[in-house]
């Protein structure tokens, strides 16, 4: 009997950590509504300036675009004159793209259209050609699959609008490296419009391919000059492929930013909607307390 009472006392004692209020768990949810509200506003303050940065970069690299598209017109000129007699069978492929992300699948095409030209049946390749690859984001993709082919790599190029110097630069250590190869390959991204691109291969011939020509065996040359316009005409490509690629890149970045925005808007409003909802029923459900408390009294 004496157990009892005692179990009673206690349990109509208040608990000396107070009672949780009945309304506790929906002022939790609020709160985190709260916090993620805010986080995704401040998410689309920076997908909106982003933006607005990749607007005003995609006007400064078309107009880089336009000039750097006359390098490859004259590339494209000579190499209508030295056709190939056989084609190449180990091709070296140079990967065009860049150390940023943010912009879609811009890289993933021109790594896709990589594995498919090696994977071609219809115009065979050797399965160990080898790949250089311009920028971090392909070469971490390539790597997953092809790392046996990858060769070289190049980075911190692109960052700003490329130039032909950087496009001279690669091309240098390309042809001062110990790679064997009968054809090159240049893998970029082609700029069909402010809101869609696509990859695109282009053929770079070679000295040897040169040499052994029709065109250029009808006139006598010293060695020196065949490998100097064979070196001179891949710096060509690699730059007129460098600044398509970038206007494509900067043209990714900016849908894609623009998409990130109206996402985070969307969810702002169901945020927002679903915060005065919860809001709504907190406050109803004290008023019910309340009323109910005082119809007692």
């Amino acid at each position: 009997m004496l157990a009892r009472r005692s179990l009673a006392r206690i349990a109509t004692q208040p608990s000396p950590l107070g009672a949780a209020p009945k309304n506790a768990r929906n002022m939790a949810t609020l709160r985190e509504i709260e916090l993620r509200l805010k986080s995704v506003k401040n998410i689309e303050k920076i997908t909106k300036s982003m933006k607005m940065i990749a607007s005003t970069k995609l006007a400064k690299a078309q107009r880089a675009m336009q000039s750097g598209k006359q390098y490859g017109l004259a590339n494209s000129e000579i190499f209508q004159h030295t056709p190939l007699e056989t084609p190449a069978k180990r091709k070296l492929f140079i990967v065009v793209s860049s150390d940023k992300g943010l912009c879609g699948g811009i890289h993933s095409s021109v790594s896709k259209a990589t594995r498919r030209a090696i994977a071609n049946t219809e115009k065979p390749v050797d399965s160990d050609s080898p790949i250089m690859v311009i920028g971090d984001k392909s070469k971490v993709q390539l790597s997953r699959v092809l790392a046996k082919n990858l060769a070289m790599s190049f980075n911190q190029i692109g960052r700003d609008i490329p130039t032909f110097a950087d496009a001279a630069g690669v091309a240098d250590l390309i042809v001062k490296s110990d790679v064997k190869y009968d054809g090159i390959s240049i893998v970029y991204n082609k700029f069909v419009s402010a809101v869609a691109y696509e990859p695109e291969i282009v053929e770079v011939v070679g000295e040897n391919a040169l040499k052994e020509s029709a065109g250029f065996r009808a006139y006598e040359m010293e060695d020196d000059v065949t490998k100097d316009l064979a070196e001179f005409s891949l710096a060509n490509a690699i730059y007129a492929a460098l600044v398509e690629a970038h206007a494509c890149e900067q043209s990714a970045r900016r849908n894609a930013m623009d998409n990130a925005s109206k996402n985070a808007k969307d969810m702002i409003d169901r945020l927002t909607m679903q915060y005065n909802r919860g809001r709504q029923a907190a406050i109803t459900n004290e008023l019910v307390d309340i009323i109910t408390g005082a119809s007692a009294l």
